[in-house]
């Protein structure tokens, strides 16, 4: 145990194992959210879901004995989010694509890692907008939520979202749901998405409300799962709609991994090793078939109950393989048990919000626009670019030009590029 120094730390092995246990339980739910999200585009549920395990257990092992930090890794929600409804549903591209975005992404997010480039990027974006990112993805989360809970649906000619059927049993249980999640998330209840997901589901199948499909999921699938390995398509790799992905993709990286990092940590010593973890896990999830993974938000409940070291991802690491044999499981959970964790966990995310002075327009107004127009638009591009330009605007018209620099006026001029491009689309 020497590697993780836990005398140092003032822990202990029984400690950092607790902590492992409550972190795995905290995020338990994206072995069943990432793949049911990714399967939008056409990918097979029954095949990500082993990519989701792997990319967690590899992640987490790596996080704690090479960064040694209670950090978890997973597929991230806002990263799921983009590779769904913006690389693929707003931009047109195939899955295939998208996983290509996703490798040469994750490359250009390892290169900024290892020059350096990575500190420059945490002092050169104003924390206003790397906060309205979280926020804007939480806000774009939680409507993706209510929709799969058939709560909110098109409004059709009577505006952009109308109330759904509460007379419908699925929706019914999904309202039920959200109320039973937001209850023992509010009382930090340990696994309280895993905990959720579990009873909602078994209320779904005694209620008759369910019809599953057993053969979905299963562990005999891992047979098929290097069917899915390196899926690229690099056809596509230069024309608008694959360079924009990739540009905004990075950014996303980047950005999140400045946030979840600093703000989970809050120990610079040990964030460099943590990005570099990150980074390269970009690359491996683009080969393995997902969307990238981040430093998970739940690590927050693991690091509350006393994890300070790696030993506490390593305990997480080890705790996604085992899951590897309840894949069977995933096929007997519907959206009603799933929504409701997504509504929170995007809810959560806009915790951020108390980040952002409303004192000074200049400031949030920026992050107002990303907020917004990544929610309205569909897009967390075009919420980012709406952002990004409005910022440097603002702040020369109010004669605060020395709040701005170079690195970010390069990423305002390329998001306004985008913005521009998308007339000739």
């Amino acid at each position: 145990m020497k590697r993780f120094n836990l005398e140092t730390y003032g822990t202990t092995v029984r400690q950092e194992v607790l902590a492992g246990l409550i972190s795995f339980f905290a995020v338990s739910y994206i072995l069943v959210v990432n793949p049911l999200i990714l399967s939008e585009t056409g990918m097979p549920p029954e095949l990500t879901v082993f990519a989701t395990i792997f990319i967690g257990a590899v992640g987490s092992l790596l996080m704690g004995w090479w960064a040694n930090t209670p950090l978890i890794v997973a597929p991230g929600m806002g990263e799921n989010a983009f590779f769904t409804f913006t690389a693929v549903a707003a931009l047109g591209l195939a899955w295939q694509e998208s996983l290509t975005v996703v490798l040469i992404s994750g490359g250009l997010f390892m290169l900024i890692v290892f020059s350096g480039l990575m500190g420059k990027f945490t002092h050169a974006i104003p924390s206003v907008l790397k906060q309205a990112i979280t926020v804007g993805i939480g806000l774009f989360l939680v409507l993706i939520g209510l929709q799969n809970s058939g709560l909110v649906i098109d409004g059709g000619e009577s505006g952009i979202v109308a109330l759904g059927d509460l007379g419908n049993p699925m929706t019914a249980l999904a309202l039920g749901g959200l109320v039973f999640t937001a209850v023992l998330f509010m009382k930090r209840v340990p696994g309280s998405f895993f905990l959720s997901i579990a009873v909602i589901t078994v209320l779904s199948l005694v209620l008759g409300i369910h019809q599953p499909e057993p053969t979905a999921f299963s562990l005999g699938n891992i047979a098929q799962f290097p069917d899915l390995w390196g899926s690229y398509d690099f056809s596509s790799v230069f024309t608008f709609e694959s360079l924009l992905a990739i540009f905004s993709l990075t950014m996303l990286l980047v950005f999140e991994a400045i946030g979840m990092v600093e703000g989970l940590l809050n120990d610079p010593s040990r964030s460099t090793r943590s990005f570099q973890v990150m980074s390269g896990m970009a690359v491996v999830s683009s080969f393995l078939g997902s969307s990238p993974p981040i430093p998970a938000a739940e690590s927050a409940s693991g690091i509350k109950e006393g994890g300070r070291t790696g030993l506490t991802a390593v305990t997480a690491g080890i705790l996604f393989l085992l899951a590897l044999v309840l894949t069977p499981l995933l096929a007997y959970i519907p959206n009603a048990a799933l929504a409701p964790v997504i509504v929170i966990t995007g809810a959560s995310m806009m915790e951020n919000l108390k980040f952002i002075s409303f004192d000074d327009f200049s400031e949030w107004f920026p992050a107002f626009l990303i907020i917004v127009m990544m929610t309205f638009t569909g897009s967390i591009v075009n919420g980012m670019a709406f952002g990004f330009v409005a910022y440097p605007v603002l702040k020369a018209a109010k004669g605060e030009r020395d709040s701005l620099n170079p690195t970010l006026l390069t990423v305002s001029f390329l998001f306004l590029l985008t913005l521009a491009a998308t007339v000739f689309i």
